[in-house]
């Protein structure tokens, strides 16, 4: 916990439980709740208490849950890191736990950890009217002498503002996914989410089943060391390969100081990620011969284009797999990766039966499910109004931040074509301008109103198979106020700069 007093005042409850009231509450330890926590320090009210509460017992979020082979950022951590921490390393798609360092020592240096409480897992959030403020129940657990698990304690939060920084996945539960006859293999059946650890996979025939990046980032990672790793795919995506280093960077770096480096190779990698996603968008043909193109001449002569390498899509209405300095296609070109595209017709307890029966069945030690994440809104917290339980995704979203009817929440997300940490720092610059403007009028609750009707859009655009039932777990977007974040530079302007007073009510 912080040193602060303020965060540590205990009043009594009237359920009988100890609450500690702090101005604002940051749910979640992972990049967006760290680069909330920065800007409160160094840009909210002086008098300004927050907590980060974390379930887990360390921070990263992703960067800390998975730890299957090869995890790293399919992001540029440039633009994915935070812009008042520069980046030392030279890597441009740095690996899983280069990036938990690399939180670990942003947060260390600026006293953000002194604010962590790990092991604080936040169940259900009320909004109380009576006395402007949120109640957030919270299960601490703890282990024991000997490293055993504890009973969960309850302890309660009240805060003026809650931040959410839980993103849009489960991390508890993996995405359902039907495979015919899965439950008859008598090998290893593994979910990227829950990797094993110290799992041997040396000299074993690994299927993976999936086409996204995980099972890209897979592939390459297990080829040295298995004895072959096929990717099993219903439908190809589209797999670019990306250099680990780039040689601007390490000029830019070389040539100049650091700081004047830092923002200067920041702002060529933002604009370098959305020149490609406009082009690819105004001019789909030519950005799918250009992908074709590069494709063929890293593929080995015995895996075709198509059917293996060819989406039913045109280029970013799905995100794009990175392939680090081209392993994947490496791993190909080795003998010891393989792609296959059709449908299961089953699985047997030694074997994968394929649909078309074009290719033989594959006769694999293990299988690695990599089909996907299962959304998640909110952290799994149970909101309630006065009581009254609160559906998030019956809400329309205030300038992609703030719920309809809801006082005094806040949501981070990022982009679907871009860092998610970009997106994230948005909504925390919009949080402290709207902080500055209620200061200003004396309010000290704002509640976002859906004046007149409005067509609803979704949040998330791409057509990814994991968003799919985006509509059902996600807020609703719309027009005006309401409409979904969609570009960076216009949408950090609308923060700083923008309209903040239609469909916002102060109290």
């Amino acid at each position: 916990m912080a040193s602060d007093e303020k965060t540590h005042l205990l009043i009594t409850a009237e359920h009988g439980g100890d609450v500690r009231y702090v101005d604002t509450v940051i749910v979640g330890a992972g990049i967006s709740g760290i680069n909330a926590a920065y800007r409160i320090q160094t840009q909210a009210p002086k008098d300004m208490s927050y907590v980060i509460l974390e379930g887990r017992d360390s921070l990263g979020g992703t960067w800390d849950l998975f730890r299957y082979p090869g995890i790293r950022s399919d992001s540029d951590i440039f633009t994915f890191g935070f812009p008042w921490s520069p980046w030392t390393r030279n890597e441009s798609l740095p690996a899983g736990d280069h990036i938990k360092e690399y939180m670990t020592r942003s947060v260390q240096e600026h006293g953000i950890d002194h604010h962590i409480c790990y092991r604080h897992s936040v169940t259900s959030a009320n909004w109380i009217s009576s006395d402007k403020c949120w109640e957030l129940e919270v299960k601490v657990s703890g282990r024991g002498d000997k490293g055993e698990e504890k009973e969960p304690t309850t302890v309660f939060y009240r805060c003026r503002f809650i931040l959410l920084g839980t993103g849009y996945y489960d991390y508890e539960t993996p995405l359902q996914t039907v495979i015919p006859g899965i439950e008859n293999f008598e090998g290893r059946v593994i979910h990227p989410q829950f990797w094993p650890e110290d799992f041997d996979y040396t000299n074993k025939h690994v299927v993976i089943i999936g086409s996204g990046a995980t099972a890209v980032t897979i592939l390459p990672s297990m080829a040295d060391r298995a004895k072959r790793v096929t990717m099993l795919q219903r439908s190809p995506g589209y797999i670019f390969p990306l250099p680990s280093r780039s040689f601007i960077s390490n000029l830019l770096f070389i040539l100049l100081p650091a700081s004047i480096a830092h923002f200067l190779n920041r702002m060529i990698w933002l604009f370098r990620s959305h020149v490609t996603t406009w082009f690819c968008r105004l001019f789909p043909r030519l950005a799918k011969a250009l992908v074709r193109q590069i494709t063929v001449r890293n593929l080995p002569p015995d895996i075709k284009w198509d059917p293996n390498f060819k989406p039913r899509y045109n280029p970013w209405e799905q995100r794009f797999c990175a392939s680090m300095d081209g392993d994947f296609f490496a791993a190909l070109r080795s003998g010891k990766g393989d792609v296959v595209t059709d449908k299961i017709r089953t699985i047997t307890k030694d074997s994968i039966e394929l649909e078309s029966g074009a290719n033989p069945p594959l006769k694999p030690d293990v299988i690695v499910t990599a089909t996907g994440l299962k959304l998640r809104f909110g952290g799994g917290i149970r909101f309630a109004l006065d009581g009254e339980p609160l559906s998030l995704a019956d809400k329309f979203a205030w300038k992609s931040a703030m719920l309809q009817d809801t006082p005094n929440l806040l949501f981070m997300t990022g982009y679907e074509t871009a860092s998610w940490t970009l997106g994230a720092d948005v909504s925390v610059q919009l949080f402290l301008r709207l902080l500055r403007w209620m200061d200003s009028k004396g309010a000290t609750v704002a509640v976002p109103r859906v004046r007149d009707t409005m067509a609803q859009k979704p949040m998330m655009s791409l057509s990814s198979t994991y968003l799919k039932n985006a509509m059902q777990i996600l807020p609703k977007g719309g027009t005006g106020q309401w409409t979904p974040k969609k570009n960076y530079f216009v949408d950090m302007a609308d923060a700083k700069w923008g309209d903040i007073v239609t469909d916002l009510e102060l109290m």
